[in-house]
């Protein structure tokens, strides 16, 4: 009976799991020093000498604005003649293809015949199909540079693969937020 009890609070804990996977990897690279102190201002390099991280200017645009957004949220100050922390961010967008193969198997194991593994198994030359998949694999990466010491505080690479242009809005936003998540964590320690 106590498993009934919390069945609801099991699933909503079971679908906040599966809806918070994602496929986005975040790696860091490129610490010349560590964060040592909490930064109260910052400038987007890209912003202000209108450079295109992104291939689609549009992309380009909600990246500046979301970091923007994210950062004055935690209390930051946009300041383009003295800032204490300096970001500029590219992209690596590479079209990539990978092939699938599809089984199908027309005669099922059941009906007007004997079951053949040779012939109608998932292994057999015949009912299966192969498919190209066109993909692209992005790379989100973004730099912080403390700009009184000229050295990198760090690079965070987000990776994930875009599958159609309408995700790709949405695959850039979130790997964004990742890697300021994880800026931020590594900032307040």
């Amino acid at each position: 009976m106590p498993f009934r009890k919390f069945t609801p609070f099991l699933f909503l804990i079971l679908l906040s799991g599966f809806s918070s996977c994602s496929s986005i990897e975040i790696f860091k690279e490129n610490t010349e020093i560590p964060v040592r102190r909490s930064y109260s201002s910052f400038v987007i390099v890209n912003q202000e000498v209108n450079i295109r991280g992104f291939s689609a200017q549009y992309l380009d645009e909600k990246v500046q604005e979301h970091i923007r957004a994210s950062l004055e949220s935690q209390g930051m100050v946009y300041d383009k003649a003295t800032p204490d922390l300096v970001i500029r961010y590219t992209s690596n967008e590479d079209q990539r293809q990978r092939e699938s193969t599809n089984y199908s198997n027309p005669y099922p194991m059941w009906g007007y015949r004997v079951w053949d593994p040779r012939m109608y198994g998932p292994y057999s030359p015949y009912g299966y199909e192969r498919r190209t998949e066109n993909y692209e694999l992005l790379q989100v990466i973004v730099d912080f540079i403390d700009p009184k010491e000229d050295k990198f505080l760090m690079t965070l690479t987000g990776v994930t693969e875009v599958s159609s242009p309408k995700s790709k809005e949405k695959k850039v936003i979130q790997a964004t937020d990742k890697i300021l998540e994880r800026y931020l964590s590594e900032a307040v320690n």
